[in-house]
């Protein structure tokens, strides 16, 4: 059994609920899942012990929260190449901050990479419960091979 960090910022709790159907989907794989709010990440010793890691934020005024980046930074000490992540986050209209998190996992810290971030406007709209299930098992899936 592998064990997962998911972490997230919001302002809205909307990416707190993507963040949850996320790890709900991991756990569905057999994994231990621990999700954890941005602002409780203090250190890159918060990193260890970890085998996958999933980031999330909303996209606001086409940015990731500051917080996120905070935390970026800090992952990047924490050596996690190999790894394997996954990014993801409500939006509105646009969806840079997924794609800069997912980027920045992928291209920055050399992880290995599920497909894609996982874009959402709300857990509740449009299938996003499943969806957000789904992204999970991908990382659990990716995880168990």
């Amino acid at each position: 059994m592998a064990k997962v960090l998911v972490v997230y910022a919001t302002r809205t709790n909307s990416t707190q609920e993507i963040a949850d159907l996320v790890a709900e989907g991991i756990r569905f794989s057999g994994h231990e899942v621990v999700v954890a709010d941005v602002k409780d990440i203090k250190s890159e010793a918060q990193f260890e012990g970890y085998d996958g890691y999933v980031f999330g934020s909303p996209t606001y005024h086409g940015e990731m929260l500051q917080s996120m980046k905070t935390m970026l930074f800090l992952a990047e000490k924490a050596s996690l190449e190999g790894k394997v992540g996954g990014a993801f986050g409500a939006h509105g209209w646009s969806t840079e901050a997924q794609d800069r998190i997912y980027n920045t996992m992928k291209e920055i810290f050399k992880m290995d990479m599920v497909k894609g971030p996982l874009l959402l406007k709300s857990a509740g709209l449009g299938g996003g419960i499943q969806m957000a299930q789904e992204y999970g098992r991908e990382i659990g899936d990716k995880l168990s091979s």
